[in-house]
């Protein structure tokens, strides 16, 4: 495949920055970065432009470092608050990705931050607080705090079953004291003899009656 060199006018990730010379293929050249103006070919006439473009990298990169230093800073007072799905035990359903916290951040606060600058060694599968590296520039890192609950409520423990009033325990007996008695049932009955025999009822002890004045002679 045919090669051609050119002088790059801006900054393409991967390619190279303003005033770079780099070989790429004729027809890569050809069809998109000569038409779109990101580079030139790479002719002696265009080298004197070549001072330019790098007072114009310089000062593209100036502004960049500020910009993400700025950032920097504002990202390490936040706190990004994710909702996910989880089960009745607590775990997660799926995982929280450099692409979610990227989300979070345009949504929660309007910063639109490229994913890849998120560095997550792996994606998030566990519920709580969680330091993210923040790699904005090759010379500015910050840390982003992510609190990541859940939108399921945990279950609630049961209560203690409580027992209703005059309820007996094994122990102690009748909690309230025993049931009131009937009324008109008298405190005691007669209790069966011993040898079987029905008990004769106890009558009552009669008053010996009032002696008699005697009558004068």
């Amino acid at each position: 495949m045919a090669k051609t060199e050119v002088i790059l006018t801006s900054n393409i990730v991967g390619l190279g920055a303003e005033s770079d010379q780099v070989k790429v293929a004729a027809g890569y050249a050809r069809n998109y970065l000569l038409p779109q103006g990101l580079a030139i070919p790479l002719t002696a006439a265009n080298k004197r432009r070549l001072e330019a473009l790098r007072q114009r990298r310089a000062e593209r990169e100036a502004h960049e470092f500020n910009a993400m230093n700025d950032l920097g800073k504002s990202l390490q007072k936040l706190i990004c608050l994710i909702k996910v799905k989880t089960g009745d035990d607590g775990k997660m359903f799926g995982s929280v990705t450099s692409g979610t916290i990227a989300d979070e951040l345009k949504s929660q606060f309007d910063i639109l931050l490229d994913k890849r600058k998120i560095h997550l060694e792996l994606p998030i599968r566990g519920l709580g607080e969680h330091e993210v590296e923040m790699r904005l520039h090759h010379d500015v890192k910050a840390t982003l705090k992510v609190v990541v609950e859940s939108l399921t409520p945990l279950p609630e423990k049961p209560e203690a079953a409580r027992g209703g009033d005059g309820a007996r325990t094994e122990k102690r007996g009748w909690r309230f004291g025993p049931p009131p008695r009937a009324e008109g049932k008298p405190a005691e009955e007669a209790k069966p003899a011993a040898d079987g025999k029905a008990a004769r009822p106890v009558r009552p002890e009669r008053k010996p009656k009032a002696a008699r004045p005697e009558s004068p002679a």
